[in-house]
């Protein structure tokens, strides 16, 4: 999607109908977009938004799970608004269809990065929420995450891709995040290879090739996953 058409598919999508357009919009414009073009990027919104989300989560799981701690509601709701979970959100609703990126953003494979999805999707719970106030997002959020709510306190959400596995394991050892970067791409059009790289927080680098870059940076993940295993023992 190179300009804005009006996604009346993401507002099915999101159970919502805006009133504002503009907020939509502005909710779908990625900075680099915003910077090519002398716009107002999500990024204020996207700030609102993370907190809307946080206070909707912890609702629906204080009245979910009545007899759990504080311990166990902020475990849980850690883990469902984590960017593997909000990644997995948007892509469930297509959401990467309708992001406004810049050339650049877009040819480094941001439409379906982890990052890029999630900070949309919070900008677009901010959006709902300044459209139409808490009611309105608090419903949409519980529409949205329903089918990820745990059915007990003990069992987390689990994310079982190799890059939201290498996120956890990483956070956990290093309290930082790995950094994927595309290296180059080639070959035709209709059977291009991308190579991509992998950094670690503590400096180590992998790469990996596949015939997307979602593919490539899943297989430098699962390379470092067993990197890490060597690594912990574990």
């Amino acid at each position: 999607m190179n300009d804005f058409t009006y996604p009346d598919e993401l507002e099915k999508r999101l159970g919502y109908r805006f009133n504002s357009r503009d907020l939509l919009l502005q909710a779908l414009t990625h900075s680099s977009y915003a910077n090519e073009r002398n716009l107002e990027h999500n990024e204020r919104i996207e700030f609102l938004g993370d907190a809307v989300l946080e206070l909707c989560v912890s609702n629906l799981l204080f009245l979910r799970f009545p007899r759990a701690s504080e311990g166990e509601l902020t475990r849980l709701r850690a883990a469902l608004v984590s960017e593997p979970s909000l990644s997995r959100a948007a892509r469930a609703m297509s959401l990467g269809r309708f992001v406004l990126l810049g050339k650049g953003e877009e040819q480094q494979g941001g439409r379906d990065r982890d990052s890029v999805l999630a900070d949309t999707l919070e900008a677009v719970l901010g959006a709902v929420y300044l459209d139409s106030g808490y009611n309105e997002a608090y419903a949409c959020i519980a529409n949205l995450f329903e089918e990820y709510l745990p059915e007990r306190v003990d069992v987390l959400p689990v994310s079982r891709d190799y890059k939201s596995r290498l996120q956890e394991n990483t956070q956990c050892l290093f309290k930082a995040r790995p950094v994927y970067t595309l290296l180059e791409s080639f070959g035709p059009e209709h059977e291009k290879i991308y190579r991509v790289q992998v950094e670690l927080p503590n400096g180590i680098k992998i790469e990996a090739q596949d015939s997307s870059m979602k593919k490539a940076e899943q297989n430098a993940a699962g390379k470092a996953l067993q990197y890490l295993e060597q690594l912990t023992g574990k």
